[in-house]
């Protein structure tokens, strides 16, 4: 598995995971039936932002965006997104991907990461950020609405790097 920064020949591969994570309705907020401009417009904003991807034998399995959580006086926290093809999940690659991220934050020079939206029934997100040192700060409840549970709490988590 390769982990390196995301090239415009990726977005194919890059568009066919968040296609199949977003149409899932359970741990973001994008319309589930998001077309793939929006998907490209929310997923590759402007630098200071950086899309990474993981592909195996040219197949992308996984991708990763990370970038300032605020601007000017916030910007010192990094924010970032991450998504695994259903074909690669149960294989590490959300811990890969996750501590890949807090190395290039460090290297950015981010004092801390939030997630600001991790939903609640997204047990596994939940356990492996955890597992990274990443605090629950906050609760909204009811504030994620699932196609399968309905009305759910989405956590604020955050860590210093």
């Amino acid at each position: 598995m390769e982990i390196r920064r995301f090239a415009d020949s990726d977005w194919p591969g890059v568009w066919d995971v968040w296609h199949e994570v977003v149409a899932a309705g359970e741990s973001y907020d994008n319309a589930p039936d998001s077309t793939e401009a929006d998907a490209r417009g929310h997923w590759l904003p402007a630098p200071p932002w950086e899309q990474w991807v993981a592909a195996e034998d040219g197949t992308v399995l996984g991708t990763y965006k990370i970038g300032p959580n605020k601007n000017a006086l916030g910007a010192h926290v990094a924010n970032a997104s991450f998504m695994v093809s259903s074909r690669a999940r149960g294989r590490g690659l959300g811990r890969t991907l996750g501590e890949h991220c807090l190395d290039r934050g460090r290297a950015l020079g981010y004092s801390a990461m939030q997630f600001n939206a991790v939903v609640s029934t997204n047990t596994v997100a939940v356990r492996l950020w955890r597992s990274l040192g990443f605090i629950i700060v906050g609760t909204v409840p009811d504030g994620f609405q699932s196609t399968r549970h309905g009305l759910v709490d989405f956590h604020i988590m955050h860590r210093y790097l």
